[in-house]
């Protein structure tokens, strides 16, 4: 049984791939790995990359073959880097194009230069005494010209034509085209048959390698939010060790190490601040713009950097756990997924390139024998209309059409604190006229604050004596820090916040034990004395205690009726304080709402919360009360969307916690809040990692824009083919121009994506 469970183990892995140079070559490798059973391999050409999900016991260096094996070069892009975009190989390629190609194409276009030219190489050639050639030695010079522009620096180009042979690449077309574009003008200058067409074969190799070369430029542009969120992070970190600063890889900084963050410096990573005051700016991260004002208690996310002051944070997430890798693995992620909309261009390109092939042939055999006489003169033309036929055409568009949209959507949400995770939510968004929404974390901020502490001095006369030294405020915070330090609970979390808050020192805990639903416990050492402190719930806590003091009684009972969560603090079994623990709702909620209604989306409230507090929040932000569901289970929020999708309506769910995973996986389009669970933002198509509600209006629009912009990519690739190539087969127009056309047909999908704002 353990051995099924290991093979059923699966690996996610994206590797670099160089080699590709239209939406073919994606075919091709995902079919040849996908044969693997157990891989499922997904390619996006616009980042140049795989992403392989396979069984764990498959070897990187297999995949690595197994990529080769279909024509092509890869590497393992490590967790935490980006893959290389490969614009230095294009720009020393178009370097050498332009050297070459531009004196072809003028000596050969320019014919008045032609009879001088000939006359001064013929008598060079008999000063040097020389044999002269046959017919005219200027075109032998572009011939000549041309040779290293087509075995050098277009060989990559051939070679992948040459691998790719039994499916054809966008390459195939080029090779074809400039190799029977030079291998005519030999046969025609050596035989005086005709005209040579150096001229194409040269420009349309320059238009080409320029092409590629703006696309790269534009690619890398495109992928500049992931870069940048890479480049946040920090490399090395100084640490508190025995009172002393001491300089440290990130890679060792463990959770509970102290470490110091200076005045304009990045914070290394997750944590919670536990001296000085400064203001943390998180728009790299969230978008936000304001920027934060931090103190004890307040929790920072790394990446963010310090403006002003000096800060010490204690590390509560490292590695892969923190907010930075959280993003940065979403964003990878939503880049090298598929919409389906690319589908259509998946299958209409796995027949492109056969077709135009096909197309070129029977264009030059229709020139060749309709032509006015079956001279070379016809079959010169026949040549280059097939030519032009093969290079007009532009599978490279139709396979950028779509990922490099998704690219730049992705990078610029990244950018506003809105990670796409899943390519479905483009064609989702626009349908969406119902949306389900949880309380708290949602239309509330999610972070539990104690918005009242009652101490009283008349609780603390029956625990005189030994501890009367200590029976102070200050004591007692200091008991509850060093409790709830240690307990991820959010309303322990918030007592140790405002703990810190009012100068609380931290103290040494012992007999530390945590019971869910209930409270911790143990003694905690201060100095002399070690009281076994106890914070929980009322209810838990009178269990161990004597009977509460009036004045603890009275806040418990304010507490519950404003519908707060409470917590009572003991020592030795005596109430000596109570924690109010509360939720706000966000400042946008309402307008948020608003919006949401204006373009034509319902909103639900399903919660948890009893109806009381339910419904006053739902009129508070604008929610009707008929759409308005309190002290719901996971499976009553399950049920309602399930019953509104019933019908008719496109859902989107909007939650933050465990209990709203299964709604948010159930929703038609669901978004998670960045400051909800690890299980919340796994099951969310969107994650939102601003706090401001108002950002899911803001990822509706960036999806509808986006959508937009595929659908329009689509179509002008669509259009310049249908249009371009019956053109180019009625002998209308050049090779040379046909490559220029093809070329900015790409170079217009990639910047018409970048408008994606």
């Amino acid at each position: 049984m353990a051995i099924e469970d290991t093979k059923l183990a699966l690996e996610p892995r994206t590797f670099s791939v160089t080699g590709m140079t239209c939406s073919s070559c994606v075919n091709s490798i995902e079919k040849s790995l996908n044969s693997i059973a157990g891989v499922n391999a997904s390619v996006n050409f616009a980042t140049e990359t795989v992403h392989i999900l396979a069984p764990n016991e498959i070897k990187t260096a297999d995949l690595i073959k197994n990529i080769k094996g279909a024509g092509y070069s890869a590497t393992l892009v490590e967790a935490g880097s980006s893959p290389a975009l490969h614009s230095k190989k294009s720009g020393l390629a178009l370097f050498f194009a332009v050297i070459f190609a531009i004196p072809t194409v003028a000596i050969s276009m320019v014919h008045q230069w032609h009879a001088q030219l000939d006359l001064e190489i013929l008598n060079i050639l008999d000063t040097l005494n020389i044999l002269q050639p046959l017919y005219s030695p200027t075109a032998w010079l572009a011939i000549g010209l041309t040779t290293p522009l087509i075995f050098l620096v277009a060989l990559p180009i051939h070679r992948a034509a040459l691998r790719n042979f039994f499916h054809p690449t966008m390459d195939s077309l080029i090779s074809i085209g400039s190799l029977s574009a030079y291998g005519w003008s030999i046969y025609a200058n050596a035989t005086g048959v005709g005209d040579v067409y150096t001229e194409v074969a040269a420009g349309v190799l320059l238009f080409v390698i320029l092409g590629r070369y703006l696309e790269s430029r534009a690619k890398q542009r495109a992928s500049s939010a992931l870069s940048t969120l890479l480049a946040l992070g920090a490399k090395e970190v100084i640490v508190l060790r025995n009172g002393l600063e001491v300089i440290i890889p990130i890679s060792e900084l463990e959770i509970g190490d102290d470490f110091v963050v200076k005045p304009g410096a990045r914070i290394a990573t997750d944590g919670l601040v536990i001296s000085g005051t400064s203001s943390v700016n998180n728009s790299m991260l969230t978008g936000e713009s304001i920027p934060l004002e931090v103190s004890p208690g307040s929790r920072v996310i790394g990446a963010s950097l310090n403006n002003n002051g000096r800060i010490i944070v204690r590390t509560t997430r490292v590695g892969s756990d923190t907010e930075l890798a959280r993003i940065t693995s979403m964003v990878v992620q939503a880049q090298g997924a598929k919409a389906p909309i690319q589908r259509l261009a998946d299958r209409i390109a796995a027949v492109f390139v056969p077709v135009v092939t096909l197309l070129a042939i029977a264009t030059f055999f229709a020139w060749y024998y309709l032509g006015s006489d079956l001279t070379n003169s016809a079959t010169a033309k026949a040549i280059q209309i097939a030519i032009t036929v093969l290079v007009i055409a532009c599978p490279c568009a139709l396979g950028l059409a779509t990922p490099v949209a998704l690219l730049v959507a992705s990078g610029r949400g990244a950018s506003r604190g809105i990670v796409l995770r899943q390519p479905r939510v483009l064609e989702l968004a626009r349908k969406v006229d119902v949306v389900v929404l949880d309380k708290t974390g949602t239309l509330t901020t999610g972070i539990m604050k104690v918005l009242d502490a009652t101490i009283p001095a008349s609780a603390n006369k029956i625990l005189a004596g030994a501890y009367s030294d200590h029976l102070n405020e200050k004591s007692i915070l200091a008991t509850a820090l060093s409790l709830e330090l240690a307990n991820d609970h959010p309303v322990g979390q918030a007592i140790a916040s405002h703990a810190l808050s009012k100068g609380a020192n931290r103290f040494e805990v012992t007999e530390f034990t945590q019971t869910p639903g209930a409270g911790v416990g143990g003694r905690v050492l201060l100095g002399a004395v070690s009281p076994l402190v106890l914070i929980g719930t009322p209810k838990a806590i009178a269990h161990s205690a004597t009977t509460f003091d009036p004045a603890i009684a009275e806040a418990i009972a304010k507490a519950e009726a404003d519908g707060y969560s409470v917590a009572v603090l003991a020592w030795d079994g005596v109430a000596l304080a109570v924690f109010a623990v509360g939720d706000q709702v966000k400042p946008d909620s309402a307008a948020t709402i608003t919006a949401l209604k204006e373009i034509g989306i319902t909103p639900w409230l399903v919660t948890g919360d009893n109806d009381e507090s339910a419904n006053s929040l739902a009129r508070l932000v604008g929610i009707a009360g008929e759409n308005v569901i309190a002290r719901a289970l996971p499976e009553d929020k399950l049920a309602r969307i399930s019953t509104l999708q019933a019908d008719g309506h496109t859902v989107l769910m909007i939650g933050d916690g465990i209990n709203d995973a299964a709604a948010l996986a159930c929703a038609d389009l669901s978004m998670a809040m960045g400051t909800g669970t690890d299980t919340a933002i796994s099951s969310a198509d969107i994650t939102l990692m601003r706090p401001e509600l108002m950002s899911a209006v803001d990822a509706l629009a960036l999806s509808k824009r986006t959508l937009s912009t595929i659908k329009g990519n689509l179509g002008w690739v669509f259009a310049y083919n249908v249009i371009g190539l019956p053109i180019a087969a009625a002998g209308l127009l050049t090779p040379m121009y046909a490559a220029g056309a093809m070329a900015l047909s790409s170079l217009f999908v990639v910047t018409n994506s970048l408008r994606i704002k």
